[in-house]
């Protein structure tokens, strides 16, 4: 019962650490961008995401190592450069994560974002100090997940899109973006998202050749939550966009729930931009400082006073600077761009008898793993060229 409740517990993790300001703000203008052939946009990001996260979980749970002790072993080093990584896409998400939270409550009782910030803040901490923090967050995430997920399928019906030239769509588009993909698969998988869910696995003892249904399961499982929240918010904002209203700028997300359902659907953006932020700060948190606390011992022996650090950091960053509406997009691509290189480590690794001791990871899952690769690192060197053109 208690590793039922932990695989379907890091499931959740992973899944609302994806869904989070920066997964509302996206999903949100990218629908009204492309109308109903972001749903194609949106069905290669799943294959994307599935392809790598098999990949990832499957191998750093069964090796029973993190991910940065698996990358120093494949090269001495480099596990201190993936973590660099992942932390520094998990700051640049944090910010985001942590204004969402702020805004958040502002919609819920019109104090300032600023002011909801902080005790999102501080309601974050006590998750992370109390005594079964491991427990809590699992219970956390799974509770405002369901909420989220119930809350904007309600959206979706109330704004009444048109399902059937969606879905077909999904499979023959006008047009295809390439960064809007980058930047989803980045949002879903990319950067720290992905180990969350499989470093939570090692911490709560599914590990092992023994645990490779469970971890299977579990991977799966959070793509699939992600990717139904994702379809859910798309239908619910090309419903509206379709009517010819447009999105606000400053918040897409906010102009969607209230033009589909009025005041109580703003309201119901107001839980469910909290929920997705604040379960998105314990993901990014929990996870960045996960990197850490096997290079360094003072890390490992002061955990909780870390991620503590490392979500007042957050919060300070996003009470001096405002909200980083355009940080919330481009922390999706940084993400994206992040994946082809963590994953390609961990594939590396799979072929070291060193690391996997007896276990001999599936050819078929190599052969994905790569492809993924492949076209994550040449839709990221597009995504850098349009970027560097724009500045």
């Amino acid at each position: 019962m208690k590793k039922n409740s932990a695989i379907l517990g890091a499931a959740f993790l992973m899944a609302t650490s994806a869904i989070g300001p920066g997964f509302l703000t996206q999903t949100s203008l990218f629908t009204e961008q492309l109308l109903t052939s972001f749903g194609f946009v949106i069905l290669i990001s799943i294959l994307l995401d599935i392809g790598a996260q098999l990949n990832i979980w499957r191998i750093v749970a069964v090796s029973e190592n993190r991910a940065q002790d698996i990358a120093n072993k494949v090269f001495p080093g480099l596990g201190f450069f993936l973590a660099a990584l992942i932390a520094f896409g998990g700051l640049v998400f944090n910010i985001g994560n942590i204004a969402g939270a702020g805004l958040g409550l502002n919609v819920l009782t019109g104090i300032d974002s600023k002011i909801g910030a902080i005790i999102s803040c501080v309601i974050a901490l006590g998750i992370f100090w109390y005594k079964e923090a491991g427990k809590l967050i699992d219970n956390f995430v799974k509770l405002l997940g369901l909420i989220m997920i119930g809350l904007t399928i309600y959206i979706a019906f109330t704004s009444n899109p048109p399902v059937g030239e969606a879905l077909y769509r999904t499979i023959w588009p006008e047009k295809i973006d390439v960064i809007k993909i980058v930047t989803l698969v980045g949002g879903t998988v990319g950067g720290y998202i992905s180990f969350a869910g499989a470093h939570r696995l090692i911490d709560a003892g599914i590990k092992g050749k023994g645990s490779i249904s469970q971890i299977t399961r579990s991977s799966v499982s959070g793509i699939l939550i992600t990717s139904l929240m994702r379809f859910m918010l798309f239908f619910a904002a090309l419903g509206v966009v379709s009517q010819g209203i447009h999105l606000a700028t400053g918040n897409p997300a906010a102009s969607v729930f209230q033009s589909a359902a009025g005041e109580l659907g703003y309201k119901f953006f107001g839980i469910v931009l909290w929920s997705a932020a604040i379960t998105s700060v314990i993901g990014a948190s929990f996870t960045s400082v996960s990197f850490w606390k096997t290079l360094i011992p003072a890390v490992r022996n002061n955990e909780k006073i870390v991620i503590s650090c490392f979500i007042l950091l957050s919060t300070a960053i996003f009470v001096i600077v405002g909200n980083p509406v355009k940080l919330l997009i481009f922390a999706g691509a940084v993400n994206g761009i992040i994946l082809p290189i963590a994953l390609a480590v961990i594939l590396i690794a799979a072929n070291k008898q060193s690391i996997m001791q007896q276990y001999k990871h599936p050819l078929f899952l190599q052969i994905i793993g790569w492809l993924v690769v492949a076209a994550m690192t040449w839709m990221s060197a597009i995504t850098i060229q349009q970027y560097i053109s724009k500045l």
